[in-house]
């Protein structure tokens, strides 16, 4: 969809709990017969309401001084069954997101973001337990295959929903969990081939994120990124699926595939992503772009505060600590997840970013321990400079004793 407006505001659609269970033919854009808030991505465009934010280089090295060094995220993924410190520990959940055009002629990215997702789907945990599900998909080649995931998102992520309702934590319901997550990608892949609305040309990226009590369930396809906080350090829960990183320019080159200047076959700025139907294989076969996706699962514990996933637009321009260092900053002040996530948008902006903005920020904890779980920063003492005189009498009184 081409919108003119450079800024583009979220629309919420009122969806509503005397549906029955899930069926094949729900479609998320006719959830007017539930009762629960889902806020989407964006489709029409408003006036800002937040200014430019601007932070120094000084508050950010002072921020970062007090925090560890970022942990990649092969060093977090451990086995949820293994993690024992978070029995007792229940997210708090609750979002906001924002999306903007930026500087792009058009608006290709969405998003779904539900906080209550046993509500959403219409059935009860046998054990009260959050739930929440949450999606970013940054188009390409148009606005139509996001467009289409977004659309019909409950229906593809959510055919098993019978799943969800046998919740346990075991290894068992896990691995299950996870293979109908993955499942789930590549059923949405084949709808895009399928569609007769979206061209074979058009494709999207892919990053969506399911909590479920403890468990958070991160699932990618592109590069979109999620990013946890934990007590202040980014936790990276996904991968950038780009042809400079090194184990997919492996892959596509053993399935055939080439990388010239950064580009898949010369094309792509991507090496997974749904639809892109005109650069895969047929049905069936192994493509240098896939959509499977890569998916990471890990127990939340109460040192986990918050989670940003947004698309690439925030992370040309930002890292991941910077971006979890800037969040926090702002939950600190304000406890708002949505004007951190309008706040973090503006940053982008004002870093020159060249693309379109989306980013939600999911928060996990209270604010109370995101406030005491960073000490204050150590005070800074100025250097004096001592006469000439001054030196000599303390150089006498050294020596004299």
């Amino acid at each position: 969809m081409i919108v003119s407006q450079k800024m583009v505001a979220e629309a919420e659609i009122i969806c509503p709990q005397s549906i029955p269970m899930l069926d094949v033919k729900y479609h998320l854009c006719v959830a007017q017969e539930h009762n629960v808030k889902v806020e989407v991505s964006p489709t029409t465009p408003s006036v800002p309401i937040f200014g430019e934010v601007r932070v120094s280089s000084e508050s950010i090295s002072s921020e970062k001084s007090c925090f560890e060094s970022a942990v990649n995220c092969s060093e977090i993924m451990k086995d949820p069954i293994l993690e024992t410190s978070a029995t007792k520990f229940l997210p708090n959940i609750r979002s906001g997101s924002y999306a903007e055009i930026g500087p792009r002629g058009s608006m290709d990215d969405e998003h779904i973001r539900i906080d209550d997702l046993a509500a959403h789907l219409g059935f009860v945990f046998k054990c009260p337990m959050p739930s929440a599900f949450y999606g970013v998909f940054d188009g390409h080649g148009g606005p139509d295959a996001a467009a289409f995931i977004k659309r019909n998102a409950m229906r593809l992520f959510f055919e098993d929903s019978d799943l969800l309702q046998s919740y346990d934590n075991d290894a068992l319901f896990l691995k299950k969990l996870e293979d109908s997550h993955r499942g789930a990608f590549l059923r949405a892949d084949l709808a895009l081939a399928d569609e007769q609305t979206v061209s074979s040309s058009c494709g999207t990226t892919a990053l969506t994120t399911l909590i479920l009590g403890r468990h958070l369930l991160v699932a990618n396809a592109g590069d979109c990124r999620a990013v946890l906080c934990r007590r202040g350090v980014a936790v990276d829960m996904s991968r950038d699926h780009r042809p400079s990183y090194l184990p997919e320019r492996v892959r596509v080159e053993e399935l055939g595939g080439f990388i010239d200047d950064g580009y898949l076959n010369s094309y792509l700025s991507v090496t997974r992503a749904l639809g892109d139907w005109d650069l895969k294989f047929p049905l069936g076969s192994a493509s240098p772009l896939t959509a499977e996706p890569d998916v990471q699962q890990v127990i939340l514990t109460e040192d986990d505060e918050f989670l940003i996933i947004g698309c690439d637009g925030i992370w040309d321009v930002m890292s991941s600590q910077d971006a979890v260092s800037f969040v926090r900053r702002g939950l600190r002040r304000h406890d708002d997840p949505q004007q951190c996530a309008r706040e973090l948008v503006k940053e982008a902006l004002r870093l020159n970013t060249s693309d379109n903005l989306t980013v939600i920020v999911i928060c996990l904890s209270p604010i109370e321990s995101i406030v005491e779980s960073c000490p204050p920063p150590r005070r800074r003492f100025r250097a004096c400079r001592l006469s000439e005189e001054a030196r000599n009498k303390l150089r006498s009184l050294l020596e004299g004793n």
